[in-house]
């Protein structure tokens, strides 16, 4: 009987190994194939982001890649430029208007819309190719925390939804930042 009982048991672990053998040689296929799908996810945004882009960009010795997505997050997902940019929509081109939508691209990003006390930063890069003049680590932090250099917590400003973005996400968006024009603050702020 122990014979037996071996014997079945090793049928039995055979078994088990052939199932584990078989399950391991298709989880790659299965791991290639989501993989594959993610890629052109990605693609796809990247493709959208520049198509979407308003602006001429200064692509030399960026990551395109996240130049791309950085554009898709900016301009598709996040609305930066209903705050960041006043007015938003250059005359003529407001779509709550029934107008065809024309971004405002001579103050794009460039801050001045205003919410009661406060006016929206200009998110231009600076003299260094910084946006708002902040390194990636200080935009990364301001974004997570809400906390700016002097202790101030952001106001109007999102940050508590932008924060839960992924790093790949924050370094896209400062990426793309980084690559539209520098313009000084806006000269004309309003609401």
């Amino acid at each position: 009987m122990n014979v037996r009982i071996m014997r079945s048991m090793g049928v039995v672990a055979a078994c088990l190994c052939l199932t584990a053998a078989a399950v391991a040689a298709e989880y790659p296929a299965e791991e290639q194939s989501t993989r594959a799908e993610m890629n052109a996810l990605l693609a796809s945004r990247v493709a959208v982001g520049y198509r979407i882009n308003p602006v001429d960009l200064r692509l030399r010795g960026k990551n395109r890649f996240l130049v791309g997505l950085g554009s898709y997050l900016v301009n598709a997902g996040g609305g930066c430029n209903d705050c960041h940019t006043h007015p938003s929509f250059a005359p003529g081109g407001d779509p709550f208007a029934g107008e065809t939508e024309l971004i405002n691209t001579e103050q794009f990003l460039a801050g001045g819309r205003q919410f009661g006390p406060i006016t929206s930063a200009n998110i231009t890069p600076d003299e260094n190719g910084r946006p708002a003049g902040l390194t990636f680590e200080e935009f990364e932090h301001l974004l997570r925390t809400g906390r700016e250099a002097n202790g101030e917590i952001l106001q109007v400003m999102p940050w508590n939804v932008y924060g839960k973005l992924t790093h790949l996400d924050l370094r896209a968006i400062y990426e793309y930042l980084s690559a539209i024009p520098s313009l000084p603050n806006n000269p004309d702020p309003g609401p």
